[in-house]
């Protein structure tokens, strides 16, 4: 044994070979933190001592190669001035240029997942060779960073300028026949044969067969471009990637932009300036909150695995209602291999779901996605039907029926009587109390409220709604099930609204009486999608639909009156009862006309100004900061008050939440980061500028405190 370490060990494997392993000890993967760095030092500091080697290949022990960075270390690291987070870079590239600059030929064996850092690591190595079912990429950009191990000054020196921008300002990961394709390896083969390929790749460099030591050089030394070429390449680059990533996200520009500046220097002195940029762009917000939501989505994976550990497997499932709503959430059960029967009242309605499914699945088998005949495999998998038949064998059923509570307690309570004794029963329903729905059962225990995001398909949140009777074990069933679909599930605990519509409707709280008081509502939706939303607020009531949101508002003042009954008739009930109901009808606070490729496209329709004049103000200019504060601060408020009562269980559900379930902007981190970002000080100042606008603006005691002790939610 040439070297022992806790992450990696170096033994000779005979004919002059060693073998460099990566097996991290306590961890199902391997990954870059600060002790596998200090190992890799000490490991190539003992392979400068050994004698009689003529070549090295890397190989890992796991079924991935290196995943990248421990992220959790990030969150330490990043509190540092820029400089130290730069030294931090430099201290980790001196032991990749040591393995670099060992004095025999190196050849990487990629296995499997090989991300970040583990790609860099592999960048080091003179060849790479990898498996056909390995994937690499550098996704840093989705990090809020780019490549601080080595990436952006060997990837260009390897792939040449475009190929490299490609890699890691899009942050993609990537098959072995791309790799391939593009040079970041230099051959491909089948999983039983890596090893022994690398180990002739070895054999074949330290015979002098492949000029090793020539592509080494071409690392070590400037990018080979003519000047002229040089700046066109990072002209070109640079100004398709500053159109595709926005001002919201500097990484990827901040990635090219590094790229030039080093692109002249040898590696040592590029590596400076690598570690140097690095070193800013970890200290940007965009950072800090992309980093968080990483780690939030740990937690949330965590918290779902917990649950899945106690639930009993759904084999069969069952949704009542065959609308876009059902056939959503059978497309979904069937695409994710869970048969599911789809039961309704009437033929048409079954159509309308099976046409919604079949539309959902032709899509992936136009895109490539999916071949002809898994489609028809899936298909089959949704059985339509208009009756109860075969309700007895199936283990969970979910209700999607019309949102009327009267409605919904009478097919929840006749379904009820024919299922088995365990099956577990759930309700799609956005408003109604669970725990009032369970009333009209003789199971509550079984009964769980399962809250699906429209598009079914492409939203990724679950709501899953603890009432007051609901078990564990039904808890557990609904959470497993939700990630068998594919879906993130959130626990949330019964109330109005539940919890993302509960904080949402403040939001279009604050909209109505920025509407009441003369605020323009084409600019106030300019400056929220400015501000990071996918849509402003009066596009997304459209798109949500005007009668779903009217009446939303009303649970939701009838529930917490003294917060969201606001006194006053707003724009958007101008819309209801003047059959206004968005996108659904074709006219809301837009109107809506089809484009050339069939979708629903918004334009200015003047009657909606000329309807709501009664309701609001002489129109008047606000500032954008105005505009945001006023939206996003009761929306804050209630996210903070739900995290108080128990309705969410920690910061990490309660932001994720939103931006799964609503689009938050991922770069701002949730409500809360958000929050932090801006200081809860300042946060509290701005509620008590606004406080004469109503109690939805009023921060909570314990906000205040927290904001008068320095506190973060995310400390």
């Amino acid at each position: 044994m040439i070297y022992q370490g806790n992450s990696i060990s170096v033994q000779a494997i005979g004919d002059g070979i060693a073998e460099l392993k990566f097996d991290l000890q306590g961890e199902s993967v391997n990954k870059f933190n600060v002790p596998t760095i200090e190992d890799l030092g000490k490991a190539v500091a003992a392979l400068k001592q050994a004698k009689d080697i003529k070549g090295l290949i890397v190989t890992s022990a796991k079924g991935v190669f290196i995943v990248g960075a421990d992220i959790t270390e990030f969150t330490t690291l990043f509190k540092l001035p820029a400089e130290d987070i730069a030294g931090w870079s430099l201290k980790a590239n001196e032991n990749f240029s040591a393995f670099e600059d060992l004095p025999f030929p190196t050849v990487c064996a990629i296995n499997g997942i090989a991300l970040g850092g583990g790609l860099e690591m592999a960048l080091t190595a003179d060849y790479r060779v990898m498996s056909t079912k390995a994937e690499v990429g550098l996704p840093e950009v989705k990090l809020g960073l780019f490549p601080g191990f080595g990436g952006t000054v060997r990837m260009p020196r390897v792939i040449g300028v475009d190929n490299a921008i490609e890699w890691i300002a899009a942050g993609g990961q990537h098959k072995a026949d791309k790799a391939l394709k593009d040079g970041v390896v230099d051959a491909v083969t089948e999983p039983e044969k890596l090893r022994d390929v690398a180990i002739q790749m070895a054999k074949d460099a330290a015979a002098g067969k492949l000029d090793w030591k020539a592509k080494r050089q071409e690392k070590l030394d400037p990018v080979k471009l003519a000047p002229t070429e040089l700046m066109m390449a990072f002209q070109t680059g640079g100004a398709m990637v500053a159109a595709q990533a926005g001002r919201n996200y500097p990484a990827p520009m901040a990635a090219v932009n590094v790229m030039q500046q080093h692109a002249g220097m040898k590696r040592d002195d590029a590596l400076k300036a690598e570690a140097a940029a690095f070193g800013k762009i970890a200290k940007t917000d965009v950072a800090t909150a992309l980093v968080g939501i990483f780690l939030n989505d740990q937690v949330l994976k965590k918290t779902a695995s917990k649950w899945e550990k106690q639930a009993k497997p759904v084999a069969q499932a069952a949704v009542l209602g065959a609308g876009i709503m059902g056939g959503g959430i059978a497309y979904q059960s069937a695409s994710k291999g869970t048969p599911i029967i789809m039961k309704d009242i009437a033929d048409k309605a079954l159509d309308l779901g099976m046409n919604e499914a079949t539309k959902l699945l032709a899509k992936r088998v136009s895109s490539g996605k999916m071949k002809p005949d898994v489609m028809g495999k899936t298909l089959a998998m949704i059985r339509p039907t208009l009756n109860y038949g075969d309700f007895g064998g199936v283990d969970i059923v979910v209700e999607a029926v019309v949102e009327n509570e009267k409605v919904k307690k009478s097919v929840l309570a006749e379904v009820e009587g024919l299922l088995k004794e365990d099956a577990i029963l759930a309700s799609n329903t956005s408003t109604i109390s669970i725990t009032r729905l369970a009333g009209a059962l003789k199971r509550p225990q079984n009964f769980v409220g399962m809250h699906f995001f429209n598009p079914v398909h492409a939203m990724p949140l679950v709501e899953v709604i603890r009432g007051e009777k609901s078990s564990d074990a039904a808890v557990a069933a609904c959470v497993a099930y939700a990630k068998k679909m594919g879906k993130n599930p959130v626990v949330v605990n019964d109330c109005p609204g539940f919890y993302v519509n509960r904080v949402l409707f403040p939001y279009f709280g604050g909209f109505g009486m920025l509407l009441r008081d003369g605020a323009d509502f084409q600019k106030v939706d300019k400056v929220m999608e400015k501000f990071g939303w996918p849509m402003g607020p009066a596009y997304l009531m459209d798109v949500v639909g005007i009668d779903t949101g009217v009446h939303a508002a009303n649970v939701m003042a009838e529930g917490i009156p003294e917060r969201m009954n606001y006194g006053f008739k707003d724009a958007s009930t101008v819309m209801y009862e003047n059959k206004r109901f968005g996108q659904k009808n074709g006219v809301g606070f837009y109107k809506y006309e089809t484009d050339k490729k069939g979708k629903p496209k918004k334009v200015v329709d003047p009657t909606a100004y000329e309807l709501i004049k009664p309701v609001v103000a002489d129109t008047k200019d606000f500032s954008d900061e105005e505009v945001i504060a006023r939206l996003m601060l009761p929306m804050c408020n209630e996210v903070v008050r739900c995290l108080e009562e128990g309705i969410v269980a920690n910061v990490a559900d309660a932001d994720m939440a939103l931006v799964y379930g609503i689009g938050f902007p991922a770069f701002r981190g949730g409500a809360l980061r958000w929050m932090d970002t801006m200081g809860l000080d300042k946060y509290v100042a701005l509620c008590d500028r606004f406080a004469h606008l109503g109690k939805v603006y009023e921060p909570t005691a314990k906000l205040r405190e927290m904001a008068a002790n320095g506190q973060k939610f995310f400390g």
